[in-house]
């Protein structure tokens, strides 16, 4: 497991919409946000979620193509050593893997969470996720059932 784990909005926003924001803790203990990610989650920020502050050459050219949030969750990433990215946009999952950052997304962070025995079935959480307005095509929902286990 790398040392840092940063993350962007998305993740945070899914996991408190379907009251398991805890599984990022669980799963990865602290976890890192910058300013602007915090500014888009929009909930008081728990003791466990660190916020660091980032405002660099890189963040300002990744606003070119990507939105705040992911910016400065990349940038943020790649000023830490050994760290793992949670983002879910594609273009900037996109982005984040060019630049050699290693990365996983909310419904990673599932099977890792159902990986070390904090939760039992992936299908729940995924159910639970249907009932938002977060969009998972069914491809999706088949590979990852799969990577857990419950196809």
């Amino acid at each position: 497991m790398p040392k840092n784990i940063v993350s962007d909005a998305s993740c945070l926003i899914l996991l408190n919409k379907i009251s398991r924001l805890d599984l990022l803790r669980q799963v990865f203990g602290k976890i890192l946000i910058t300013n602007i990610v915090a500014e888009e989650f929009g909930h008081p920020i728990p003791e466990w979620i660190e916020v660091r502050p980032t405002d660099s050459f890189l963040q300002k050219g990744l606003l070119n193509i990507l939105d705040a949030g992911e910016a400065s969750a990349i940038t943020l990433a790649t000023e830490l050593h050994d760290a793992l990215l949670i983002i879910d946009e594609s273009k900037g999952r996109k982005v984040a893997k060019k630049m050699g950052l290693s990365v996983t997304g909310s419904l990673g962070v599932v099977i890792i969470a159902k990986n070390n025995g904090h939760i039992s079935s992936v299908k729940a959480i995924i159910e639970k996720i249907e009932h938002t307005n977060f969009r998972i095509s069914p491809s999706i929902i088949q590979s990852v059932l799969q990577k857990a286990g419950e196809s």
